[in-house]
């Protein structure tokens, strides 16, 4: 089939997932043509052909918070003068491809275009777990107004879609019909890495505003292998347990593979990948940002892991102690690697190719 395929390009997350799922739909014989923005235009284009740049929304953090004001008026700003650039991008695809289906991650461009020209079209994210799921007040105790904000945002995004493929290692009751839940989409490195149990902490953390972690951290006494906290480093420097690494990926899987535990963001793609390696994680969710903390409380539900605000010397002492709980938890955790995922979509693929959907 011809697809068009759609990806919001803010935060890596929606690049590495749909890289997974681009690779299936390449090797099962499938025209794509690939739409995104930011930073994911360079990560897909070096991966597949006929990735196009559009413009795409953005989010601005400060302190480890998201700042909804500037947000708003940067991209109200950069939004006006990319929409011609929009439209001519769409004008030139369409003269030489005509899809028969859409696939949107989070994407609005691809939805659009699914609509204006009646095909059908399939959502595949994580996001859309806020609306079309049930979820506690527990899960919800202090956020429920920035909750049905976000919700209402998710609910606008990609409405009326043929179906909705939502990834996720925790299942709550779904709400609405035509929605599935399916296992996290892992990359082939998480896939072939080999997992054992080391003596490190893996530490992932690009967000502003944890000044007091390494101090936390280096009270610790354990070995840890941090990325993104120096952005500027070019080759390792380390400083007593703390060893500071410049990012590479191949790299990063093996300590990811190889770490007791992790500390990270509330991110879902490494969360997902932290589950399936079995890896104990205390998620340091940004704050404002409602997936995250949903991440977060849902990961520490299961007894995977510990949600926090902030992450001091007594909270890391505590996850630390509490990590063999979590391990016990985590062992009982099964995912056939990306099998049932697929196995959904291609049902779907074949049911808009006989017209069914």
């Amino acid at each position: 089939m011809r697809i068009l395929y759609g990806v919001v390009g803010e935060g890596m997350g929606h690049a590495i997932r749909s890289r997974v799922v681009l690779e299936h739909l390449f090797a099962q014989g499938h025209e794509v043509e690939i739409m995104t923005s930011q930073r994911a235009v360079d990560f897909l284009g070096r991966r597949f052909p006929e990735v196009h740049r559009i413009h795409g929304l953005h989010i601005i953090y400060e302190e480890n918070r998201v700042r909804r004001g500037r947000t708003l008026w940067s991209n109200v700003q950069d939004g006006s003068a990319a929409l011609p650039e929009q439209l001519r991008a769409y004008f030139r695809m369409v003269e030489d491809f005509t899809p028969e289906v859409v696939i949107s991650d989070f994407e609005s461009w691809v939805y659009f275009y699914a609509k204006l020209h009646r095909l059908p079209i399939l959502s595949i994210d994580n996001m859309q777990i806020i609306n079309r799921c049930n979820h506690g007040a527990e899960l919800l105790r202090d956020i429920r107004s920035e909750f049905n904000l976000t919700r209402a945002f998710v609910k606008s995004k990609l409405p009326g879609c043929d179906h909705y493929l939502i990834t996720t290692f925790f299942h709550p009751t779904v709400r609405r019909k035509r929605t599935t839940l399916i296992p996290p989409l892992l990359r082939s490195e998480i896939l072939a890495a080999e997992r054992t149990r080391g003596d490190h902490l893996l530490v992932y953390q690009t967000a502003e505003g944890h000044e007091q972690l390494p101090d936390a951290l280096a009270a610790a006494g354990v070995p840890c292998r941090i990325y993104g906290m120096r952005r500027a480093l070019s080759e390792d420097v380390q400083e007593g347990e703390l060893l500071y690494r410049p990012f590479d990926e191949r790299r990063f899987v093996e300590d990811l593979a190889s770490a007791r535990a992790v500390i990270a963001g509330g991110g879902y793609t490494l969360m997902g990948e932290c589950v399936y390696l079995q890896k104990p994680m205390l998620s340091v969710p940004v704050r404002g940002q409602i997936e995250q903390v949903l991440n977060a409380r849902y990961l520490q539900r299961a007894g995977y892991g510990r949600a926090a605000d902030d992450v001091d010397a007594l909270m890391l002492r505590e996850f630390l102690q509490a990590l063999p709980d979590h391990e016990a938890q985590l062992a009982a955790y099964e995912q056939d690697g990306n099998r049932a995922a697929f196995a959904h979509l291609d049902g779907l693929l074949d049911r808009a190719a006989g017209g069914l959907l």
